[in-house]
């Protein structure tokens, strides 16, 4: 049976049907990290339509108010938190511009998912179960609701460190941005990125010299901190290693470009990379990244299925290439910096303590004569910042000894745990009432925006839950239908209570 596509076909019949009928509207509006005002226009049109009063601070985030109704009018009001912007990937043979297209919405059994691209179900069914419950009627015992749009979460974190705190009066928060049903987050990592920049003269490619593409492709991607801990493969270090390889086969090879990954805090899926090869050694080069090839589906072919490493003639020879030291350094900085998990919590059992992620590397001006640049970004996170420091500190290091000019950003603090807060126990006893089953509490190797907006907001107490969500940051994204019911039932459930206890 066709899988249901488009908005409307995808989503008929799901329930609760307020927040699937928000979420396929929401899906038609493109919201970029850092390009929201178009999703910011639409919230403050809801807002306008329904006679509700909204603020927004400088950096762009809104809050949208609802009060109190069905007995909790008194009751001290309570957050709503989820970020409006997405992780913009796609597949290479897909043809979408995230500036101007809609999602593609596909159903696949139980499963919403989209066309070749990431679906914004992070944080969009968040977004759009605060919408829902704004609308919910004046019968439904509610406290005073402040819904909380933060802008910018996926590429910095920047609506929540820019919060205007003043805006808020709660200092209950129910942050909906987790993706595994049943289970209650109190904690997450911290983090901060890396930028490191090097810089190589490039030189003309001798006569008698013919190009060569390299692709490594189909891996599974996904998000830097919740899969993290899954070995998947990373594209970026795969094609450095197949590049590596190349270069010892037939020492006269040439780098000329090598780039791949998009997302800081995605790992990288596709990296291409391309060569110049004295002609007549070409069979040399392509063995050797036949045996790249092998060698990289014995160690990773049974996580990843999809796993491609491909090699065609270039339509055109480059006139200029790196330098063999050049080419070298680069080599070094792409197989030297840490990419996985780099220590598990001696405190929680099963939970990433810190990690990093090798994201990406984008080069400007490879093969035109000039200076070559590659750009190449690390994310890492930790549950403590010493940790995530030296991490951090061991990265700046790499860079430096490879000749890169290196860039950090101020690291963003984690989110302690708290388990005996009123609002982590009021939420697992309504999950467990709705599902049958007492959920974990757990924290998350992952950025949540909760620790941050708690530094703005002195005494708040959050938690935050959500339906079950894979495959975030990658085409492969996609919510599990059947989660988010109960999520919207115990949503209620812990906001009835909440306005009881007025």
């Amino acid at each position: 049976m066709p899988a249901d596509t488009g908005p409307v076909a995808a989503l008929q019949g799901l329930q609760p049907e307020a927040l699937w009928r928000h979420f396929g509207e929401l899906s038609k509006i493109p919201r970029p990290s850092k390009h929201e005002d178009r999703v910011l226009d639409w919230l403050k049109a809801f807002a306008h339509e329904r006679g509700l009063k909204w603020q927004q601070d400088g950096v762009g985030n809104i809050v949208i108010r609802r009060p109190g109704s069905g007995g909790g009018e008194g009751a001290p009001p309570v957050i709503i938190q989820g970020h409006v912007d997405m992780v913009c990937e796609k597949n290479a043979d897909v043809a979408h511009d995230f500036m101007a297209d809609p999602i593609r919405l596909v159903r696949e059994g139980d499963w919403i998912t989209a066309d070749g691209t990431t679906l914004g179900s992070d944080n969009g069914i968040g977004v759009c179960a605060a919408l829902a419950l704004l609308e919910l009627p004046s019968s439904q015992a509610l406290p005073p609701l402040e819904c909380l749009f933060t802008v910018d979460e996926e590429t910095g974190l920047t609506g929540a460190f820019q919060l205007d705190g003043g805006m808020l009066r709660g200092r209950t928060l129910l942050n909906l941005d987790t993706e595994d049903w049943g289970d209650v987050f109190i904690g997450c990592a911290g983090g901060g990125d890396s930028t490191l920049v090097l810089k190589v003269e490039q030189e003309a490619v001798p006569p008698g010299y013919v190009g060569l593409c390299l692709e490594v492709k189909g891996l599974l991607g996904g998000h830097s901190g919740l899969n993290i801990n899954e070995d998947r493969g990373n594209a970026v270090r795969m094609a450095a290693a197949v590049v590596e390889a190349s270069l010892a086969a037939v020492p006269a090879t040439r780098l000329v470009s090598l780039q791949g990954g998009d997302k800081r805090n995605a790992i990288p899926r596709e990296c291409s990379a391309l060569l110049v090869v004295p002609e007549g050694q070409m069979d040399a080069v392509q063995g050797a990244i036949r045996r790249r090839s092998e060698a990289f589906q014995q160690e990773f072919g049974l996580k990843e299925a999809g796993l491609a490493v491909t090699s065609a003639a270039a339509s055109s020879t480059p006139p200029a290439c790196l330098p063999a030291a050049g080419a070298q350094h680069l080599l070094d900085l792409l197989l030297t910096l840490p990419h996985g998990v780099i220590k598990n919590s001696h405190a929680v059992e099963g939970l990433v303590e810190t990690s990093s992620n090798l994201a990406s590397v984008k080069a400007q001006g490879a093969g035109d004569g000039a200076t070559t640049s590659f750009a190449v970004t690390c994310s890492t996170r930790s549950s403590l910042m010493p940790a995530l420091e030296q991490v951090r500190s061991s990265i700046k290091r790499i860079g430096l000894m490879c000749g890169a000019e290196v860039q950090q950003d101020e690291a963003y603090p984690g989110w302690a745990p708290n388990p005996g807060s009123a609002i982590v126990k009021l939420t697992a006893d309504a999950i467990g009432h709705v599902t049958g089953t007492a959920p974990e509490v757990k924290a998350i190797h992952a950025g949540l925006e909760c620790g941050i907006i708690g530094e703005k907001l002195p005494g708040l107490d959050c938690v935050s839950y959500g339906p079950t969500i894979r495959g975030a940051h990658s085409p492969d994204e996609k919510v599990l239908i059947p989660t988010v019911q109960p999520f919207w039932e115990a949503t209620v459930e812990i906001l009835r209570q909440l306005a009881l206890r007025s």
